[in-house]
C-alpha cells in the first residue's frame, strides 16, 4: 500500500484506511489502547499471542506522529520565512524493549510496515548484542525515531553521558513480553532504566504487552510503580485451545520411568508427515538434540526440511531456522524455549510438546505457535515420555478449562543488580546519592530499601566493602568534591560495559568448525571429558573434536558412528503449582479421557497395592525391598520443594535416630532411605512434617554454605566482583571462574560476615532455589490433611519412578537404564493379572 493512498483525511482515518487495504478492521481493544495513549496513560495490555498486540501498541506513537504532521504541515499566517537549509534534528520518540535478540528483527519488520505506508519519515534502529557495528553506532547517533533493543542494552546505553539529550523527547517505551521479564533480574534491570528514563521524560508513556498471568494487576503495578490504578486493557478473548495426545497401541508396554519418549518416534514421524510444517517442543536442549538426532535418522524428505532450535546454537542457525519457518521452506523444527515469545510463524500448522510442559503457561504460550492465524485455534499433539505424563497432560487440560494460569512474582531487592545499575549512573554523567536514592526506591524492586542498605551499596561501589579496602580493582567509583559519584577510571568503565546484564554465561566453550563458522556453545565440564578425536552430537550434526583452545572447541563432522549429547545445567522444571494441583485432584477423580483411560489400570495396580493420593490426604509408602527400607511420601508440590522436604525429613529423622540416610525426589514426592532399617509409623512422620522450626532445621539439613557459594558466583558476577574477560583475550574457564569467586566468598565471609552480597547469595537459595514460601505452604498443607501410611509389599507405580531417581547418582548412565528396564519388568511380571 503506497503512502499516497493514505494520505487523506485525519489521522485516525489514514490510520484505519491502512487496516482496511489489509482486510483489517481495529479490534476494540486497540482502538482503547489508541484512546487511552493520546490521553496521556500508561497502561498493561494483556492478550493471546497472534491478536493483534503489535498494532495495538504502535497505533498510539503513529496517530501522535501524523498529528505532528499534519500540523507542521499547515500554512502560517504572516510573511513566510525561509527554509532552514538543514532537515530539523531528529529526537527519538519510541522505544520498544523486546526479551530476545531473535524478537528484535521481526519486531523492526512490524513496525516499519505501517510506517513507512503512512508516508512517516521515520528511521528505525535497532541494537541488541546481535547488531551490527554500524547499527550500534547509529544508536547514539541522535538520528532515530524508534529504536528496538533489550534491556540490557538498554543498561549500556544509558551508560553513555551523551545519551541523555537523545533520550529527553522520548514520548513512549513499549515494553513486549512483559511476562517474561516480570519474575527475574532481567525485568528489575528493566525496572531501574524505566525510572532513569521517567526523571528525564516525566510525561513519559509505558505500555507493557503481556500474555495472561495469574497476577495481572501485580504485573501492571510492577511496570508502573506510580500509578497504581493504570490501566489493565484486556484484548480478545484467548483462543480455544485444544489437546490431543499421542497414546500407546493397545497391549503396548509404556514405560514406567526413565525415558525421552523415543518409544513414540514412528507416531510422531506419521503426525509430521500429515501436515506441511510442524513445531517440536522438548523441555531440555539435550532433550531437542537426540529428539532431533532420532527424526534425522528416519526421516523420508530431504535433510534440509528438518531444522534444530535452542539457545545455545549460533544466532545464524537460529535465524536460518527462523527464516524457514517463516516462508515455508521448513517441514519441522524441533526446538525448545527458544521459540516460545511472539515471533509470528503463520505456515506452522501443527505443535508437538514432547514430555509434560511442566506448567499452563507455558503449554498455553507452545500452543500460539501453530495456526498463527486470526480465529484459529491453538492445537497440541501431546508426546508422554512416560506412564505418569498421560496423567499430567489430561491435567493441563483440565487446568485449562478451569482458567487455571501460573503467577510469576517479581524478585525484590536485588542488591547486585542495583550496584550494578549504580555504577552504570556513575558512567552515565554520575549521580548524588539522594537523588538517585529517591529515584531507585520509585520502582517495585526497591521501594522498601532502606538507608543503611543504601549506604552499604554506595560503601561497595566506592571500595568494595570493608573487607575489600585494600585492592583498587574493587574501587569502581570515586565521590568527587561535589558529593557527586562518578567512574574516573576508563579501565572500569570498559570492564563495567562489557558486564552489563544479568544473564550469566560463564564456563560455556565455544564450538566453532576447525574452517568455517561457529556453531555455538557447549558446556566446559562437557568438553573437558572428551579426548581428541572423541565424536559428540550438537548442533544436529555429528561432530569430531579436533582440539580444544582458548575456551574454544573446534571440530570437523565426524564420518560415522555416534557420539554423547552435551547436558547443560538448569534443565529440569518442576511442576508448577497449578498443574500440581491438578494432577493430585485426577487421582481422586479421574474421569473420562483417554489418557486416564490408558492409564487405568496402572491406577487400578496402584490402589490395590497401596493407595491412590488425593487433595484431602497425605500418601506415604513404607517399603521394604531388596536394597533397603524406603520411605516415600506425595505432597505434590513440585521437584525443587519436595528435594528440599526430603532434606529436612532425613535430617530431622537423623537427629530422632542415629543414622544415615540418602534421598531423592520427583514433582510428585519424594524417598529417604535410612542406611540401617528404621521403622516409621504416623505419629513419627507427622512430626518429621511438622511445619515448626522450618528455616532452623533447613539450616541444619542442607549445607546452605556451599549453596550459597555457588549462588555467590552469579551475584558476584552482575555485581561487577568478576572481572569480564577483555575483547581478544581468552574467555575464562569455569574453574578460574570458581576459584576467583570462591576466594572472595570465603574473605568476605571472614572479614566481613555482614557484607550486602553474602546475605543476598544465603537469601537466593532459600527463596529461589529451596522455594522457602512454597515449602513451608507444603508443610501446613500436609499438617492440614489425614496422613495415609501404607506399606505395599512391592514398589509401585507411583514409588517405582522415585526409586529409579535414586539409583540414578549410584550407577553410570548405561547400567541405570537396564537396571530401571529389568527392574520395571520384573515389577509388571510379578503383578499382571
Amino acid at each position: 500500500m503506497s503512502a499516497a493512498s493514505t494520505a487523506a483525511g485525519t489521522p485516525l482515518q489514514q490510520w484505519r484506511a491502512w487496516f482496511a487495504c489489509r482486510g483489517w478492521t481495529p479490534l476494540p481493544f486497540q482502538r482503547e489502547l489508541w484512546r487511552r495513549y493520546q490521553a496521556g496513560e500508561s497502561g498493561l495490555l494483556h492478550t493471546p499471542t497472534g491478536s493483534g498486540k503489535t498494532l495495538a501498541a504502535l497505533g498510539g506513537p503513529l496517530l501522535e506522529a501524523l498529528q505532528a504532521k499534519a500540523a507542521s504541515s499547515r500554512p502560517r499566517a504572516g510573511p513566510a520565512k525561509p527554509s532552514p537549509r538543514r532537515a530539523p534534528p531528529r529526537t527519538l520518540k519510541l522505544l520498544w524493549i523486546t526479551p530476545l535478540r531473535a524478537l528484535a528483527a521481526d519486531t523492526v519488520r512490524a513496525l516499519r510496515e505501517p510506517i513507512d505506508a503512512l508516508g512517516l519519515d521515520w528511521q528505525i534502529g535497532v541494537r541488541t548484542g546481535d547488531a551490527s557495528a554500524r547499527d550500534k553506532r547509529l544508536a547514539r547517533s541522535g538520528k532515530l525515531d524508534a529504536l528496538v533493543t533489550t534491556p540490557e542494552s538498554l543498561a549500556l546505553l544509558l551508560s553513555y553521558p551523551d545519551t541523555a539529550p537523545l533520550l529527553a523527547g522520548l514520548h513512549c517505551v513499549i515494553v513486549d513480553e512483559w511476562h517474561e521479564l516480570l519474575g527475574n533480574k532481567r525485568g528489575v534491570l528493566l525496572q531501574l532504566c524505566l525510572a532513569r528514563l521517567r526523571v528525564g521524560s516525566p510525561a513519559l508513556r509505558v505500555w507493557g504487552l503481556s500474555a495472561t498471568l495469574g497476577n495481572l494487576e501485580q504485573a501492571r503495578d510492577v511496570l508502573l510503580p506510580q500509578q497504581p490504578q493504570a490501566a489493565l486493557v484486556a484484548g480478545v478473548k484467548p483462543r480455544t485451545v485444544t489437546l490431543e495426545t499421542l497414546l500407546p497401541d493397545g497391549g503396548e508396554r509404556f514405560p514406567w520411568a526413565g525415558h525421552l519418549g523415543l518409544a513414540q518416534l514412528p507416531r510422531v514421524l506419521r503426525a509430521l508427515m500429515a501436515v506441511r510444517t510442524s513445531l517440536v517442543f522438548t523441555n531440555t536442549r539435550a532433550q531437542a538434540e537426540l529428539w532431533h538426532q532420532a527424526l534425522a535418522s528416519v526421516w523420508p524428505e530431504p535433510a534440509q526440511t528438518l531444522a534444530l532450535h535452542h539457545g545455545s546454537l549460533a544466532p545464524g542457525l537460529r535465524n536460518a531456522a527462523e527464516a524457514g519457518l517463516r516462508d515455508g521452506s521448513l517441514r519441522c523444527v524441533v526446538a525448545t524455549s527458544s521459540l516460545d515469545l511472539g515471533v509470528d510463524f503463520p505456515a506452522v500448522d501443527q505443535v508437538l510438546q514432547v514430555g509434560s510442559p511442566k506448567g499452563v503457561a507455558r503449554l498455553l504460550q507452545r500452543a500460539g505457535r501453530a495456526r498463527h492465524r486470526p480465529g484459529e485455534s491453538g492445537h497440541v499433539l501431546c508426546v508422554p515420555s512416560h506412564a505418569l505424563e498421560l496423567m499430567e497432560f489430561a491435567a493441563a487440560r483440565r487446568a485449562i478449562a478451569h482458567g487455571y494460569i501460573e503467577a510469576r512474582p517479581p524478585p525484590r531487592l536485588s542488591l547486585d543488580v542495583l550496584a550494578q545499575h549504580c555504577v552504570s549512573c556513575a558512567l552515565g554523567g554520575g549521580f548524588r546519592a539522594d537523588a538517585l536514592l529517591a529515584e531507585v526506591r520509585g520502582t517495585d524492586a526497591f521501594a522498601a530499601l532502606d538507608e543503611p542498605t543504601w549506604q552499604a551499596v554506595l560503601d561497595f561501589i566506592v571500595q568494595g566493602g570493608s573487607a575489600l579496602t585494600q585492592y583498587p580493582d574493587f574501587h569502581k567509583v570515586v565521590r568527587d568534591e561535589a558529593g557527586v559519584y562518578r567512574v574516573v577510571d576508563r579501565r572500569v568503565a570498559l570492564r563495567h560495559r562489557l558486564s552489563i546484564g544479568t544473564i550469566t554465561s560463564d564456563g560455556s566453550v565455544r564450538v566453532q568448525f576447525l574452517r568455517g563458522g561457529r556453531l555455538g556453545a557447549v558446556e566446559e565440564q562437557f568438553v573437558g571429558r572428551l579426548r581428541r578425536g572423541d565424536h559428540f552430537q550438537f548442533a544436529g550434526r555429528l561432530l569430531e573434536l579436533v582440539r580444544l583452545e582458548d575456551m574454544t572447541a573446534y571440530v570437523r563432522v565426524a564420518k560415522g558412528g555416534d557420539g554423547a549429547v552435551p547436558k547443560w545445567m538448569g534443565g529440569r522444571m518442576p511442576l508448577s503449582s497449578a498443574l500440581s494441583r491438578e494432577v493430585e485432584a485426577l487421582f481422586a477423580d479421574p474421569g473420562d479421557t483417554a489418557e486416564m483411560r490408558a492409564l487405568a489400570p496402572l491406577l487400578r495396580l496402584q490402589s490395590e497395592l497401596s493407595a491412590l493420593p488425593g487433595p484431602d490426604h497425605l500418601l506415604a509408602e513404607s517399603i521394604r525391598a531388596r536394597d533397603g527400607r524406603h520411605l516415600f511420601v506425595y505432597p505434590f508440590a513440585g521437584r525443587q520443594v519436595n528435594e528440599g522436604l526430603a532434606a529436612l525429613l532425613a535430617a530431622r529423622w537423623g537427629r530422632r535416630q542415629r543414622n544415615s540416610f540418602s534421598f531423592a525426589a520427583n514433582d510428585y514426592g519424594f524417598v529417604v532411605s535410612p542406611a540401617q532399617d528404621s521403622a516409621v509409623d504416623e505419629d513419627l512422620l507427622r512430626e518429621l512434617l511438622s511445619p515448626a522450626g522450618l528455616l532452623d532445621d533447613l539450616r541444619e539439613s542442607l549445607n546452605l554454605g556451599e549453596l550459597a557459594r555457588r549462588q555467590f558466583r552469579e551475584i558476584a558476577r552482575v555485581a561487577g566482583l568478576l572481572s569480564p574477560s577483555l575483547p581478544g583475550r581468552a574467555p575464562r574457564s569455569l574453574r578460574q571462574l570458581q576459584a576467583s569467586s570462591g576466594l572472595l566468598y570465603d574473605v568476605l565471609r571472614r572479614f566481613d560476615p555482614d557484607h550486602l552480597l553474602l546475605a543476598q547469595a544465603e537469601r537466593e537459595v532459600l527463596e529461589g532455589q529451596l522455594e522457602l514460601t512454597r515449602m513451608a505452604a507444603a508443610l501446613e498443607r500436609c499438617a492440614q490433611r489425614k496422613l495415609r501410611l501404607h506399606a505395599p509389599r512391592s514398589l509401585t507405580p507411583l514409588s517405582f519412578p522415585l526409586w529409579a531417581e535414586r539409583v540414578r547418582g549410584q550407577l553410570s548412565t548405561e547400567d541405570w537404564k537396564a537396571r530401571v528396564l529389568r527392574a520395571a519388568a520384573q515389577l509388571e511380571r510379578r503383578n499382571a493379572r
